[in-house]
């Protein structure tokens, strides 16, 4: 259906008078360090505020075991005792149009040393239109535009005609759980739209992800006599450049792909937290590093984990301590298959109405991503196209993080109008 003029004029209207409160409410968003195992907070203020406007809110504490003989499980290896997702539901009493799940995550990555920002990542501030702070990108100014776009249909005097299902997750920066724990539960619809941060850009495919970590071993001796052990810390090394080496076999193999051949290196190997040893004068005995690697979509999970393990192995096969004491690999994170959008023809298309409302032009330029997001769950395991779509950020998973505020109310905009053409409108 095509958006007559009137409700399209109020609808748009309404995301401009109220941005200064949606630049308000992320900003109280992103003051709220949600960092992994601390989301909770967040949680509860995304809770209250769908709760606040009418919103059937249905949230849960999420149960690991439950969701382990789910396709797209990661393992999850911290507390996880405080771990909910938020959904707020707008179900209309007889459905005319096609049903919508927008989705957001709150979960932010580390800040990492707070002395090497500009500003403090915690204190959101708003600098030559642009907002700072962790997580402001990444992606709670699109979930924040989700919200805001759904006020905007009723501040112009409708609703939608079919149900919408807005979700708050966790979890998305490290194993997926919070979406793979609402598509268990339930939730599904005719179309899914996660507006991560892709200036503008709709994303055609997405790489896979494992995350493993090196349990390697040594023999402690005094440093004095350090030929007489063995370095764990050094062993690990060399060990992680076998994998490095991996990680080029991988990418000589993407160069046939259909899809990423002409991305140079699109799968990175990244070695990112290191701990080991006890004492500077001691023989290290021990070195754990946590790992991440990307796999091209097709990559089957359990193909690349075999290839994991025999390069670990090999890599010790020519350690003389480490040939009779090998190190584990242990999956302790993302098991993440690779996805390419597929059989979303016709929201694409409505998607497309939208954006020529906003932006001018045919449709979003294309975007193939060397990392990964939620959408795998909904286009790999159950069947909803799902499409990936948002705001202009910079600096995400490192200091100085910021989002373009003018374009979090183009996204608000572009999704406003999306949802009233997808699912239709009532008069309120």
């Amino acid at each position: 259906m095509m958006l007559d003029e009137a409700p399209e004029a109020a609808i748009r209207a309404a995301v401009a008078a109220g941005f200064e409160a949606e630049t308000r409410f992320l900003a109280d968003l992103v003051a709220i360090p949600s960092t992994r195992g601390e989301e909770a907070p967040a949680q509860d203020f995304m809770a209250a505020a769908m709760r606040k406007r009418g919103f059937a809110v249905d949230e849960w504490t999420i149960d690991p075991e439950d969701l382990k003989p789910l396709r797209g499980f990661g393992p999850v290896m911290h507390d996880f005792s405080r771990a909910r997702t938020v959904v707020g539901s707008l179900r209309p009493e007889s459905s005319e149009g096609r049903s919508l799940i927008l989705q957001g995550h709150v979960d932010v990555v580390p800040a990492g040393p707070r002395e090497m920002w500009t500003t403090p990542p915690f204190e959101p501030v708003v600098k030559d239109g642009w907002m700072h702070g962790r997580g402001a990108g990444d992606m709670k100014a699109g979930l924040v535009a989700a919200l805001f776009a759904l006020d905007a249909i009723r501040a112009a005097g409708y609703r939608p005609a079919a149900t919408v299902h807005l979700q708050s997750v966790i979890e998305e920066e490290s194993t997926g759980l919070g979406a793979l724990s609402a598509c268990a539960r339930g939730y599904r619809a005719d179309c899914v739209l996660i507006p991560e941060p892709t200036d503008f850009r709709m994303t055609r495919a997405q790489v896979g992800v494992i995350w493993f970590r090196l349990r390697v071993r040594g023999r402690p001796t005094h440093v004095a006599v350090a030929g007489e052990g063995s370095n764990a810390i050094l062993a690990a090394m060399s060990v992680i450049e076998n994998l490095r080496g991996l990680e080029a076999d991988w990418n000589e193999r993407a160069k046939s792909h259909p899809v990423y051949a002409d991305l140079d290196h699109p799968l990175n190997f990244n070695p990112g937290v290191i701990a080991g040893g006890d004492w500077a004068s001691s023989v290290p005995a021990w070195c754990d590093v946590d790992c991440r690697i990307g796999i091209l979509p097709g990559t089957k999970i359990e193909d690349a984990q075999a290839e994991i393990r025999a390069c670990v192995s090999q890599a010790a096969s020519g350690h003389p301590f480490l040939r009779d004491n090998p190190p584990e690999v242990i999956w302790n994170g993302f098991l993440a298959e690779g996805w390419i959008l597929e059989d979303a023809d016709e929201p694409e298309q409505v998607f497309a109405g939208a954006y020529r409302k906003v932006f001018g032009g045919a449709k979003p330029p294309d975007r193939t991503m060397t990392a990964l997001t939620d959408t795998r769950f909904y286009g790999l395991y159950y069947g909803m196209p799902a499409l990936c779509w948002g705001p202009k950020a910079e600096n995400i998973h490192g200091f100085d993080e910021r989002v373009e505020l003018e374009s979090m109310r183009k996204c608000t905009e572009a999704i406003a109008l999306f949802i009233a053409d997808w699912c239709g409108l009532v008069k309120l």
